[in-house]
């Protein structure tokens, strides 16, 4: 299978394209392309599918793109809560 393992930095974006075995999943495709190594502020903490939130055991499919997502840095809830709060005032 052709899997596409993507991460994406605020200046660029990390791509790897990686051939699989058959029955591989997102977990076997993060650790086949070599990001958590080679980037260290990586944290595995989510991932999906084209853009689909997906747990690490989900089996791939042929020409799947694994997206490895990074935490974020503020929650959107509570900026939205402040800027509507500055606003009223």
């Amino acid at each position: 299978m052709r899997i596409e393992v993507v991460y994406a930095l605020p200046q660029r974006l990390e791509r790897v394209a990686l051939e699989l075995a058959p029955g591989s999943t997102v977990l076997d495709a993060v650790e086949a392309s070599g990001l958590l190594r080679r980037l260290p502020k990586i944290e595995f903490c989510r991932t999906g599918i084209w853009g689909r939130p997906v747990g690490p055991g989900t089996a791939l499919r042929d020409l799947d793109r694994v997206e490895i997502y990074r935490s974020l840095v503020a929650d959107p809830k509570k900026i939205r809560r402040a800027r509507a709060a500055k606003v009223r005032k």
